[in-house]
């Protein structure tokens, strides 16, 4: 995960930004037990001044099931957040997702240690 952009919303919010990372530990691709925060799918988290929440954010694989699904899922759980303005993902593939990026409690769900 990019340390930028979450520092800088921490900065600007950091309670809306944990509210945020709450929401994303709900969502789950529907193939792995594990949610799309812990995974390392969520790149960066940015929040503006007027609490515009975007999410950047990539899938496991390109042909992923729920590449249609799951930013729409992850818009509108955010945007029901009290107080967040408006809510955006971008599904970015640079760089490509790969296990290294899972934190380790999900590693040790999926028994990759």
């Amino acid at each position: 995960m990019a340390d930028g952009p979450e520092k800088e919303s921490a900065q600007q919010s950091p309670d809306l930004e944990e509210q945020v990372i709450d929401v994303l530990r709900t969502v789950y691709d529907p193939e792995i037990p594990v949610n799309i925060y812990e995974m390392g799918l969520v790149y960066a988290i940015d929040i503006s001044p007027e609490k515009a929440v975007f999410i950047r954010m990539t899938l496991t694989s390109p042909g992923c099931p729920v590449a249609a699904s799951l930013p729409v899922e992850v818009e509108n759980k955010v945007l029901a957040i009290p107080g967040v303005t408006s809510s955006r993902v971008d599904i970015v593939w640079d760089p490509p997702w790969d296990p290294s990026l899972m934190s380790e409690a999900a590693k040790l769900q999926l028994g990759m240690f």
